[in-house]
């Protein structure tokens, strides 16, 4: 029996966990995955950790917040949430983001339509805690009674009421980390109203106000980046001797010319890739490097700290974060006199270079920004390139991230591609805008401490396995190879650990990667198969 989720009860029972989320709630998987003994079990929180963080949500944990160890502290800390409030409502000190946030404030009808438009939601088995409403409905309340005072009872009658202490505000924060901010609840929206917005502002008033954030966000992300050059921690140097394997391995391999150009001043592209790829999927840079060598494009990477890194990992919980990291990226482009940023196969960095960045990054400091996929399409079917789609005569599915589908609505592009170049293409259900978030969304394929892991696969992703799984139900056994393309390194992710806790590899011969390594094993001049199944 699931515990009280009203909002009343938000800020009580300090020591239990609001809600409760079970294996067999969940809507049952589609074969071989539907055996509820074969699936892995979710670990427990220890009762030691238990006694100095908070676990008091879901059962799941991914931010290991201490407890405050006094009075005092509580009152200090509750007291900065409230000022964080204030401040998310002045111009002064969110002229960024004031308009929408007022409108999401002011005109949600509270008719629950977006509740089914989310995944997290349904495949929770309808937990009602992971309504997108649930959150906003929680922030408006606090917002009512605490930054917009007016009469007590009148606040009471018109908004509900809500207590406000550590309770409230450490669920509040964990809770924040449970939605994926794919913002499919805004698009079903008939008011408009953003709920993805309120978890952003959330999360932002949380690292600025508060001093709170994840550490694979924060210290490992956004503060290593600005310090070393790279969230992985490669510096500049680093970064050009791994290149430099890279480059050797994959000419070899391919026959072809993967080297990579560095630091050409006047260069017409200059490539930023997620350098996660660089460390976790080599191929993805090399497949770039081939297809731009090949088609005769002017291009470069930059070994500028932290031009050769897209990643900006302040877009999900801290604007101050995520300017100072586009800053450094516009003066990269502006100091090598390149025409246009090129961004790769990755969504977070679509979004924060190519529509957050527009509201930072103005004057000379607003470059030209491209994402690949259009850039794909142009130089494919120009025939610079020679292709035969036979060699990759096997079933391909695509996945949408979010930030380039959604968001920036680049939809028929990649598409064109892939029944270009692939035979057996076939889509997801739904996909395009109406696409479901991979569930690694949000910097969530990045963090996996304690038993969060378990919640990002095992509910925010689940609907995506079911896509995928869906895709190639009339060959769904192992002895055909199937394809899942994945443009973007966070949803890279996230799928790897979807497939690998399923066994997926093993049960049904699935791997997963981008657009470019389809484009470059389907060149007629490749050595061998680009693609390794093995592997």
């Amino acid at each position: 029996m699931k515990k009280s989720q009203k909002i009343e009860d938000f800020g009580k029972n300090p020591e239990q966990p609001l809600t409760e989320v079970k294996l067999e709630d969940l809507p049952p998987l589609p074969p071989p995955y539907d055996k509820l003994e074969e699936q892995p079990t979710w670990k427990e929180i220890p009762e030691e950790k238990k006694k100095d963080m908070a676990c008091n949500l879901d059962g799941f944990v991914g931010l290991s917040l201490p407890k405050p160890a006094s009075a005092e502290e509580e009152k200090e800390l509750v007291d900065k949430f409230v000022s964080g409030l204030q401040k998310l409502l002045t111009k002064e000190n969110n002229w960024g983001f004031l308009q929408p946030l007022s409108l999401t404030l002011e005109y949600c009808a509270k008719c629950q339509t977006c509740n089914d438009s989310c995944p997290v939601y349904t495949e929770s088995g309808k937990n009602d805690v992971y309504r997108p409403t649930y959150r906003a409905e929680i922030w408006r309340r606090l917002v009512y009674k605490y930054a917009k005072k007016s009469h007590p009872l009148m606040t009471k009658f018109k908004h509900g009421d809500i207590d406000l202490n550590w309770t409230t505000i450490s669920r509040l924060y964990e809770l924040a980390y449970r939605c994926t901010m794919c913002r499919r609840c805004a698009q079903a929206c008939p008011m408009g109203v953003d709920n993805a917005l309120v978890t952003h502002e959330l999360r932002k008033m949380f690292s600025q106000e508060l001093g709170w954030a994840p550490s694979e966000l924060h210290e490992k992300g956004t503060v290593q980046q600005l310090k070393v050059g790279s969230s992985t921690g490669m510096s500049p140097l680093v970064v050009k001797d791994n290149m430099e394997f890279v480059d050797e391995d994959f000419s070899e391999l391919s026959g072809l010319d993967a080297n990579s150009k560095w630091d050409v001043e006047g260069a017409d592209v200059l490539m930023l890739h997620n350098a996660g790829e660089i460390m976790a999927w080599p191929e993805n840079p090399a497949a770039f490097a081939i297809i731009m060598n090949a088609a005769g494009v002017n291009w470069t990477l930059s070994s500028e700290s932290p031009g050769y890194d897209g990643v900006n990992y302040g877009l999900f919980y801290d604007d101050f974060q995520l300017a100072r990291i586009a800053l450094k990226h516009a003066a990269t482009a502006k100091k090598l006199k390149v025409k246009k940023v090129l961004m790769g196969e990755c969504g977070h960095q679509h979004k924060a270079m190519m529509t957050i960045s527009d509201r930072i990054l103005i004057g000379d400091m607003n470059v030209r920004k491209e994402s690949c996929i259009p850039f794909l399409e142009e130089i494919v079917f120009s025939g610079k390139i020679k292709l035969d789609p036979s060699k990759n005569d096997f079933p391909v599915t695509l996945h949408d991230p979010c930030n380039i589908t959604r968001n920036l609505g680049i939809i028929e592009p990649q598409r064109r591609i892939l029944r270009h170049i692939c035979p057996q293409f076939r889509e997801m259900t739904p996909h395009g805008v109406e696409n479901y978030c991979c569930g690694g969304g949000s910097g969530f394929a990045i963090m996996s401490g304690n038993n969060f892991a378990d919640w990002r696969i095992s509910l925010s992703g689940r609907k995506k396995f079911r896509q995928i799984i869906n895709a190639f139900q009339d060959k769904p056994g192992p002895e055909t190879k199937k394809y899942v393309c994945a443009p973007c390194s966070n949803c890279k992710g996230q799928i790897r650990d979807i497939l690998e806790y399923y066994d997926a590899k093993e049960k049904s011969n699935l791997i997963y990667g981008g657009l470019v390594e389809l484009i470059v094993n389907a060149m007629v001049d490749i050595k061998e198969p680009f693609i390794k199944w093995d592997e």
